[in-house]
């Protein structure tokens, strides 16, 4: 890579620091660390990363609140890599603006891709006029979806269904923060709601809907738009 990608480390573990640190420099990204959440807010907001792993339990207070602070003032992708690994946690990390959730121990493999597409899905410049994904293409000024060059007929939810999702392609929405985003506050709890719909869509995008390769299911948590080579 031409420039190097900043990786900014808050976690009070010293050997995962170590770890992950060894792993990253192979890989040619620079690495900043944080042992707690105070210097970690600070490193975020002078450091300027391009990705940011944050640890849930550190020493001065808990990795939510970081979380918050920081989405707060920025947009910077958050990856949590936390020993906590249930499907309450997964889901309030996300709804709080975790862009990925990783559990310890960890695949080095895995890691790095989970890294290389956090950081390529955010540099899509958010003022492009469209996207193209796989055989999609989504124009946000005209708001029309093509599928290989042939618009798609969609009612104005579908659209704004699509419209999400593409604005954060490859990041795991959860089911509330879809409802809030699209239907309102009120409406977070109806996620059959949202199956309906996601189903309407899967059949007009999807070569093979009970197979979708563009909208997945992520178990319990909710949906992501994949990124596919273009």
């Amino acid at each position: 890579m031409s420039k190097k990608h900043v990786i900014l480390i808050i976690d009070d573990e010293s050997q995962i620091r170590r770890i992950l640190r060894i792993t990253l420099e192979s890989a040619d990204y620079k690495v900043i660390e944080a042992a707690n959440g105070k210097d970690g807010i600070v490193q975020a907001a002078t450091s300027r990363p391009s990705l940011i792993m944050l640890d849930l339990g550190l020493p001065d207070q808990d990795g939510l609140s970081v979380l918050r602070e920081i989405r707060a003032w920025s947009s910077l992708p958050v990856m949590i890599l936390s020993v906590r690994n249930t499907e309450e946690d997964i889901v309030t990390a996300l709804d709080l603006g975790a862009d990925d959730y990783v559990t310890k121990p960890f695949n080095s493999s895995e890691l790095l891709a989970r890294i290389r597409a956090n950081i390529r899905r955010t540099q899509q410049v958010e003022s492009e006029s469209f996207v193209i994904n796989g055989d999609l293409k989504i124009d946000f000024v005209k708001r029309v979806v093509y599928k290989k060059s042939n618009e798609l007929k969609l009612t104005n939810t579908e659209y704004l269904l699509l419209f999400l999702l593409f604005k954060n392609i490859d990041k795991v929405l959860t089911h509330n923060y879809v409802l809030k985003e699209v239907w309102g506050p009120s409406h977070t709890e109806d996620s059959q709601y949202l199956r309906v719909f996601i189903a309407q869509i899967r059949k007009k995008i999807e070569d093979d809907a009970s197979h979708p390769k563009y909208i997945v299911t992520e178990s319990g948590v909710g949906y992501r738009m994949k990124l596919l080579n273009n």
